[in-house]
């Protein structure tokens, strides 16, 4: 049975599941992982969830504020084989979830055009095309995604 937990970047499962998030996009990214990888360091995020099937970590999550109205959703990651048993939506609508609770009003996130699933991830949850923001303006492979709650 899936369980959810809301904790920290010090937590040693989140670590090591974003490890293996960077393993798999540094495939998919290939040349241009360097550049992305410089915008997803994990030390001193507040707000992250783990998903656990039993004891094991399964799936990852997390968001930062962005501005005073919206968190940027980062570090999203289910391992392989377990992927296409609804925990990415699991792990997101908790994300949004938390945020609303802290009253936010939406989320930001950036994917990448080599990760359709996450994309079809993100439009299946009521996210729609943004024009790139930040450090994303220009950046062919971006794609960036906006909800309102």
């Amino acid at each position: 049975m899936l369980h959810l937990t809301r904790t920290t970047s010090d937590s040693a499962d989140f670590r090591a599941l974003v490890h293996l998030l960077d393993q798999d996009l540094q495939v998919r990214d290939g040349a241009e992982h360097t550049f992305y990888a410089q915008f997803n360091k994990v030390d001193a995020i507040r707000h992250v969830v783990v998903a656990y099937l039993g004891a094991e970590p399964v799936g990852c999550g997390a968001f930062k504020e962005f501005t005073r109205e919206l968190v940027e959703i980062k570090r999203m990651f289910v391992q392989p084989a377990h992927r296409g048993q609804g925990i990415a939506p699991a792990i997101l609508t908790a994300l949004e979830q938390w945020a609303q609770t802290l009253h936010y009003r939406g989320c930001v996130l950036e994917t990448g055009k080599k990760q359709p699933e996450a994309i079809r991830l993100y439009q299946k949850s009521g996210y729609h095309g943004i024009p790139n923001y930040g450090q994303y303006v220009g950046v062919e492979n971006s794609v960036c995604m906006q909800k309102d709650f």
